[in-house]
């Protein structure tokens, strides 16, 4: 029988331990780190024996496959080690999709892509379709694998797990975009984090289908270094595409493999150009896989999306609280500070991650009356906007944060968490800095009985 040695115990790790146990593999899972107690009884009952706290390296390198988490660097040591005993060394997507039949919907890009996912997801759900989750959100491919396969799969797929990919194969692929993001893990080289997304394409044929942003720079760029076989599907939003989707200015009109829908822009329950995107994006995929025009509407009308990407808390005294926590680069927050005609009262700061804040001065300049920095190192915020916003004030405190934008919102205002930055220097992650910004918000009173 042959060894899978499986680096990481998360979600995926689990998820691929319990696949590969049932296809027959004998199974060991190394977690440097501390494992929960709920996994290690998991596997205790599967009897799949692990380590935590360490990598030996002995055990590690007599596999014959390894599954590495996507949160570990391919630079360390022991994936390094394992290379360059040629063991391959796989992404648990690559492995589940050894064991699945089903139909991929493979989505990636720097921004936009979960909820371009969970919509897609949704669209194919309502209309009845046999359609599973899976990926860089909810549950692990390769657990829900072990209940069952499903005729279509809708799949969110990060940089990271792309650079595990060998076989794995999607009928269609969505590129949402490609800006500067975890330059860290690409050596600081902008070509080589564009060619990592390229990587959801490499294994398609001339008969599948991709879908890409016409007017986004580096998804040029990449196509160029990197051509692709599968039919191209462009979405845009300044200029009709042939085949593809955009936006004719009060409605999404979206015509792919012969088959068209015109989505009303007021049924869209997400606000913003960068929805506008997501949702031809999603829209397109749904045409492609078979739904029609009545059924995709429909979807999209009862679709909610995650917590933390725009999502509005209240609206308390006429000023609305909208969360945008995930908003952790400068280009996601450049589309959420586009999305409201209202003024604006913006939370940003954190961890920076060499930030260029040129590209929003503009719109922050139009738009932001008051710039509330929410980090323990601000004086790049601070100089960046000192000159053009009115009002900015530093706090770490975010309970403190949003107590002044009660108190600088007028009737009309919006306050708008949207950082640009990693949550690390005060938050565990962005869903906890978006938690405490939902409870802060909560537990406002009306100025009237303040």
């Amino acid at each position: 029988m042959q060894r899978l040695v499986i680096l990481g115990a998360g979600e995926s790790g689990l998820g691929a331990a319990m696949l590969a146990k049932r296809e027959g593999y004998v199974v060991f899972v190394s977690d440097a780190g501390k494992i929960s107690e709920a996994r290690k009884a998991e596997m205790q009952r599967l009897e799949i024996p692990f380590e935590e706290g360490m990598h030996t390296e002995e055990e590690i390198l007599s596999a014959d496959l390894i599954i590495k988490s996507p949160g570990i660097p391919t630079k360390v040591a022991i994936v390094q080690n394992a290379l360059k005993a040629k063991i391959q060394v796989i992404d648990e997507l690559e492995f589940a999709s050894r064991y699945s039949k089903g139909k991929v919907i493979a989505i990636t890009g720097t921004n936009g892509k979960t909820t371009t996912t969970l919509l897609t997801y949704h669209l194919m759900k309502e209309a009845g379709l046999d359609v599973g989750l899976a990926g860089n959100v909810g549950r692990s491919w390769a657990s829900q694998l072990l209940e069952g396969d499903r005729e279509w799969w809708v799949i969110e797929c990060s940089s990271f797990q792309i650079d595990g990919f060998v076989d794995f194969k999607p009928s269609v692929a969505i590129l949402t975009n490609i800006t500067p993001d975890h330059l860290d893990r690409y050596e600081y080289q902008i070509d080589k984090y564009i060619d990592s997304k390229f990587g959801i394409f490499k294994n398609m044929s001339a008969n599948d289908q991709a879908i890409l942003f016409a007017e986004d720079i580096l998804t040029m760029e990449g196509l160029r270094n990197n051509p692709i076989q599968p039919i191209q599907n462009w979405i845009s939003l300044e200029s009709a595409q042939s085949s593809g989707g955009y936006f004719n200015g009060s409605s999404l009109e979206i015509n792919v493999v012969g088959h068209s829908a015109t989505i009303p822009l007021n049924v869209l329950p997400i606000q913003g150009k960068h929805n506008m995107l997501n949702a031809l994006c999603a829209g397109s995929a749904a045409l492609i896989a078979g739904l029609d025009e009545q059924a995709i509407i429909a979807g999209i009308q009862t679709f909610k999306n995650a917590p933390h990407r725009m999502e509005q808390i209240r609206e308390i005294d006429g000023v609305k609280f909208i969360n945008d926590s995930k908003g952790t680069n400068v280009e996601a927050t450049a589309y959420a500070l586009a999305s409201y005609d209202n003024p604006l009262i913006w939370i940003a700061g954190g961890v920076d991650k060499g930030n260029n804040y040129a590209v929003i001065s503009p719109v922050v300049a139009e738009k932001v009356k008051s710039l509330i920095c929410l980090g323990k190192d601000n004086e790049k915020l601070k100089t960046a906007f000192g000159s053009t916003v009115p009002d900015v004030r530093e706090t770490q405190d975010i309970s403190e944060a949003v107590k002044w934008g009660q108190v600088l919102g007028e009737p009309g205002d919006i306050v708008l968490l949207s950082p640009a930055c990693a949550s690390f220097d005060l938050f565990k992650n962005y869903e906890d800095r978006g938690n405490q910004f939902r409870a802060a918000v909560e537990n406002l009173k009306p100025k009237a009985i303040a």
